[in-house]
């Protein structure tokens, strides 16, 4: 069972290919993180199946819930981008670009029928790729006196913390990664020592 501070994505891309009446639907999984890389991402499959009669996707980025998107390329209304993003939403994935592509076959396969290949292809490309366990982390930046050095690696070697960069200048710097579940924690234990400046961001691994 995931937590709260974790999610899927995509480390390998999958592919996959539904038949239903003569139609063919040939799926796509890819790992993306914002709408630039989709548009390439789309160009390219575009170039791959440039016969096709529809092209159609859905995206989810990031931790906001409002970071989505759905097209159905002149399908009926939710017959096809809705029917791939449930397909990213029953995975819990993150981060991701689905599309579909659909061959039409000469016979009519109706909304149900549209809704089941779109989502089938959807669904058989996301289980041939290769997905892999990220969790929603902080990035924590300390900024201390080089006596405290000791200390402060104490801390980040008790949680198991990444250092991301670090500096030494008329003060030392350290950056870090923090799982949000634990980002209190590691606070807390900052709390102690009072020449420890703490700044925290939101980072997402």
């Amino acid at each position: 069972m995931q937590e709260w501070d974790e999610y899927l994505s995509i480390s390998k891309t999958g592919e996959s290919l539904f038949k239903d009446k003569g139609s063919k639907f040939y799926g796509f999984a890819f790992s993306c993180s914002d709408e630039e890389q989709a548009k390439l991402l789309i160009e390219e499959v575009r170039k791959i199946h440039p016969k096709n009669r529809h092209l159609c996707y859905a995206w989810r980025f990031g931790f906001d819930e409002n970071q989505y998107r759905s097209n159905d390329d002149g399908e009926p209304s939710g017959s096809a981008g809705k029917p791939i993003y449930n397909a990213i939403l029953s995975k819990n994935l993150r981060n991701v670009l689905i599309i579909v592509v659909r061959y039409f076959g000469g016979t009519l396969l109706g909304v149900p029928g549209l809704i089941n290949a779109y989502k089938s292809a959807a669904v058989d490309a996301i289980e041939v790729a290769d997905t892999e366990l990220k969790t929603i982390n902080d990035s924590l930046t300390a900024h201390f006196d080089f006596p405290e050095m000791n200390e402060v690696m104490r801390i980040i070697k008790d949680f198991g913390l990444k250092i991301i960069r670090q500096t030494f200048d008329t003060r030392c710097g350290l950056e870090f990664e923090v799982r949000k579940s634990l980002t209190e924690k590691v606070l807390e234990r900052f709390v102690d020592l009072r020449s420890v400046e703490v700044v925290q961001d939101i980072f997402e691994a």
